[in-house]
């Protein structure tokens, strides 16, 4: 038996019970077809099937590297099936399922300490928060630039990672503007090195915040560690378990993590003035250095969306306590935390926060575990071809 093959068919069952399972696929047309024509699955069924190929692994003949990456997928696949079935799993035990994390809350000392570096960054009268909503404000995107922005910065991140990393000869990404979503974006991969990525246009965008979105999104996140993969492992390697991308499982917090360090893997330090050189040839101007300092001091509101994720699914709070929590803490407005909510309570994304919180801690302190002996390009390069897995890049680092 092709145990890939049937982790393959077993994801294209899962975007059955759930439209937006499956993230990206580029696989052979014949055997979502075959999906199609099967019954409607039913979640039990497929946690089952789950657990007979964990079963079949080791007398698969896969590489202990293939292994390794489908043992954590199917492990998240057998997790998504009780919770689709309704069987009880705690929220805490369904993330380490999904992305082999353990989390914990955060420490409200440490928010305060972030309160008072942005409150030092932004002197002046009113409130912190109001000051702080002030700084945002001037620094959004005027909705009728946000496209010629969006295309300038792309085309300088493009120019850093074919520089640095290298891409396909032909690969694009064709940018829309959308409403009605929960997130500020999202890249669809449609396979032969092109992505669809939607700007979510009900959101303000930040002229400052702009290259990390485009960073992730696809130069050098998303976009390209799928043209890179599907390069080496699909086309190559012919791994074909690499020809589906499924949400909540261990390569999503791979994903999100080295997406959310890409400005760092590419411009890196000065990354605040870099953009106001490019923003500026257009006629904006923003305060780069002053960006790059708050952007370092917001950092440690890192945990907050994940503290609101156990308030609510592990602790049962109510939404407009966790509303409230989530303004606090991150200085926005009442009507920006409902926006977060939508996330946070969306039932295929519930559990997703962790995966930018704790991909982005995990991988940070992998690309900088070797300082002086390896460039963070030649990591960051691992992430972008491997197929690395969160336990991997633990027992890297405790080695």
């Amino acid at each position: 038996m092709d145990v890939a093959t049937e982790y393959v068919l077993l994801g294209l069952r899962f975007d059955r019970l759930e439209a937006g399972f499956v993230d990206a696929y580029t696989g052979d047309p014949a055997l979502r077809t075959r999906v199609l024509a099967e019954p409607g699955p039913e979640p039990a069924d497929l946690a089952t099937r789950a657990r007979e190929l964990l079963a079949e692994l080791p007398s698969s003949g896969l590489s202990p590297s293939r292994s390794e990456y489908l043992r954590g997928q199917l492990t998240a696949l057998e997790c998504s099936g009780r919770t689709f079935a309704g069987q009880p799993v705690r929220f805490v035990e369904e993330v380490t399922a999904y992305f082999q994390v353990d989390i914990e809350p955060g420490s409200e000392q440490d928010y305060l300490a972030a309160h008072d570096e942005i409150d030092a960054l932004l002197p002046g009268p009113g409130s912190l928060r109001r000051r702080y909503s002030r700084y945002r404000k001037a620094d959004e995107c005027p909705p009728e630039r946000l496209e010629t922005v969006v295309h300038a910065l792309s085309g300088a991140l493009r120019g850093e990672v074919r520089a640095d990393y290298g891409l396909p000869e032909g690969e694009t990404v064709q940018y829309d503007v959308v409403t009605d979503k929960p997130w500020s974006g999202f890249n669809y991969y449609l396979g032969g090195y092109q992505s669809r990525v939607a700007i979510n246009a009900d959101l303000p965008h930040r002229l400052v915040q702009l290259p990390h979105l485009l960073a992730h999104e696809s130069y050098p996140g998303h976009h390209t560690e799928h043209c890179r993969k599907e390069r080496r492992l699909v086309e190559t390697d012919r791994q074909v378990e690499h020809t589906i991308f499924l949400v909540n499982t261990p390569g999503c917090l791979m994903a999100e993590g080295l997406a959310d360090l890409g400005v760092a893997a590419t411009v890196g330090a000065g990354w605040g003035c870099w953009t106001a050189e490019i923003l500026a040839d257009l006629g904006l101007r923003v305060d780069g250095a002053l960006a790059e300092r708050m952007a370092a001091a917001v950092a440690g509101l890192d945990r907050v969306r994940q503290d609101a994720a156990l308030m609510l699914h592990d602790r049962g709070a109510d939404p407009d306590e966790v509303a409230a929590f989530l303004a606090r803490w991150l200085l926005v407005s009442d009507e920006r935390a409902r926006q977060m909510l939508r996330f946070l309570t969306h039932p295929l994304w519930r559990a997703y926060t962790s995966t930018y919180v704790e991909g982005y801690r995990l991988l940070s302190r992998w690309l900088a575990a070797r300082p002086g002996i390896q460039p963070v390009a030649q990591r960051f390069v691992r992430l972008l071809d491997e197929p690395l897995t969160p336990d991997a890049i633990r027992a890297e680092l405790a080695a």
